[in-house]
């Protein structure tokens, strides 16, 4: 019985606390999201360069 009345004061405080949080906005939410995106795609891009740049250093050393 103890178990239960652990869980049901977890899930009372845990509702609590989620109604303290400050969730952002719909264009705060958008922007954000916009943002991870690019970068990345930006960060995917650039790590492709140095690959193949590597690859290319290292099959000119080798041969």
């Amino acid at each position: 019985m103890g178990k239960l009345t652990d869980a049901k004061q977890f899930v009372v405080e845990a509702k609590g606390e989620l109604n303290k949080v400050t969730w952002p906005s719909k264009q705060q939410t958008i922007s954000g999201t916009w943002v991870v995106i690019l970068l990345s795609v930006a960060l995917g891009v650039f790590l492709g360069v140095v690959d193949f740049g590597l690859s290319r250093l290292v099959d000119y050393v080798l041969k």
